[in-house]
């Protein structure tokens, strides 16, 4: 890349082989710096909160049968109580890449953030783009919030989204019964922050709970 060839091409000399009497001609350094600041941009991406305008161009995100959908009314509730915990990345040219949206609940030593989805195109898939994602709103839990933990629910058959979340330390707290539509089991998934210095959050239950047990009040 960056080199060009003057002279004349194979078929004007008949017979193909090396080019002879011709010397590589290579871009001035500066172009070449320009090429490479604009594959640089290319690359990269933009971590924002998530607007209303973002309502209208994030349903392609939303195809993967195992991402939870929700009505619009739902979006804009996150969007106007929790707006630190909703964020989307677009790439260079304004697609969305993904979005995580989230929020604060609970009271005392059950004061957590929680993951409501987080879900990334089929297209920009292991680039660690989820990955970023939860770091970001881990940190807004943990340092701004003073949250316990962080939580999330997850489909018991989810195994890829399930060794994800293990690999960034989330470890299964408890099974929810029948917790999904179609009466699948999910799985709170939970990783301790800071403030709970001797990691009572995480201490896993013994027995499974139904979704009427759930409460943070």
């Amino acid at each position: 890349p960056g080199v060009c060839y003057f002279g004349p091409s194979c078929s004007q000399r008949g017979i193909g082989g090396p080019l002879t009497g011709y010397r590589p001609y290579r871009l001035p350094e500066e172009f070449r710096r320009e090429r490479k600041s604009e594959e640089e941009r290319e690359s990269m991406t933009t971590i924002r909160r998530f607007s209303c305008n973002d309502l209208l161009h994030f349903a392609s995100v939303n195809l993967d049968h195992l991402t939870e959908t929700f009505n619009m009314s739902f979006y804009m509730t996150y969007m106007a109580r929790w707006p630190d915990y909703f964020h989307v990345a677009k790439a260079p040219g304004g697609h969305i890449m993904g979005y995580i949206m989230g929020k604060v609940e609970g009271q005392g030593e059950s004061w957590h953030g929680h993951v409501t989805a987080v879900t990334v195109a089929p297209e920009y898939r292991r680039q660690q783009l989820a990955k970023k994602l939860m770091n970001l709103l881990e940190e807004i839990s943990d340092k701004i919030d003073k949250a316990y933990f962080v939580d999330l629910f997850v489909r018991a058959s989810n195994t890829p989204a399930i060794k994800m979340y293990e690999k960034l330390d989330y470890i299964v707290y408890r099974r929810v019964l029948r917790y999904y539509s179609g009466e699948e089991d999910g799985l709170d998934m939970r990783k301790a922050l800071s403030r709970d210095v001797e990691k009572k959050s995480i201490i896993p239950l013994k027995r499974s709970v139904t979704p009427d047990e759930l409460e943070y009040d």
